[in-house]
């Protein structure tokens, strides 16, 4: 807001997407990084214990890493948040994020509850939380099944498991419930439209107001 039509730099948020496993937070977050190319939107990579899939690349969807190595990182604190899902740990690494929001950039996580939990209350004024639903039980089953890439006892262990993540749907500030992949992914893109507008996260903005103020002031 001046007069080269520049406007207050802005610090950027953290776009927190949650789900139990199959609601689609991890397809929804794929198509807004898409969709967001170029806008200083970029994902989190989380580290993991968990083995790789076939689908999966190291460094691209997760950072894999031993037992050991990820739990000497999270005693000496190089972690922003970390949990243990279905018998594994995952993390967020903390500098990188720290780096992209001091400079403007939004970083969006494709995380759990107890995670989305941990980064709420390291970081409230940052966070940005949408808690990502099925339309039912049995299309959550079916997700699963459809992925093929869990046997049966870990889609019955991760179907057991949402039911417990789903009660923690009401410590997010938006939900979507995910009938449809493209209207959800428009919901998505929406709220982080707004976010980014919020008066908190526009810095200088006091001083430009200001300065505003000053100059209606001489015009009168």
């Amino acid at each position: 807001m001046s007069d080269n039509g520049e406007h207050a730099a802005r610090r950027g948020l953290m776009l927190v997407l949650s789900s139990p496993s199959g609601a689609g937070k991890t397809t929804i977050s794929r198509i807004v990084l898409d969709k967001e190319r170029g806008s200083g939107l970029s994902l989190s990579i989380s580290a993991t214990t968990r083995p790789k899939r076939p689908s999966e690349a190291d460094g691209v969807h997760y950072q894999f890493m031993g037992e050991p190595d990820f739990l000497k990182r999270r005693d000496a604190g190089e972690f922003l948040e970390w949990a243990e899902v279905h018998g594994n740990y995952y993390a967020t690494p903390r500098e990188s994020v720290e780096t992209a929001l001091s400079a403007g950039r939004d970083v969006l996580f494709d995380i759990d509850w107890q995670g989305a939990a941990q980064i709420r209350k390291a970081s409230p004024d940052d966070m940005v939380g949408i808690f990502i639903l099925p339309p039912s039980a049995d299309a959550l089953r079916e997700r699963l099944e459809r992925r093929a890439e869990d046997d049966p006892q870990t889609i019955a262990r991760r179907l057991a498991n949402a039911r417990t993540e789903i009660t923690h749907w009401n410590e997010y500030q938006y939900i979507v419930v995910n009938h449809d992949v493209d209207e959800s992914v428009g919901k998505v893109l929406a709220i982080l439209k707004a976010e980014r507008e919020r008066r908190q996260r526009q810095l200088g903005l006091d001083g430009d107001i200001r300065q505003l103020l000053d100059d209606l002031k001489t015009m009168g």
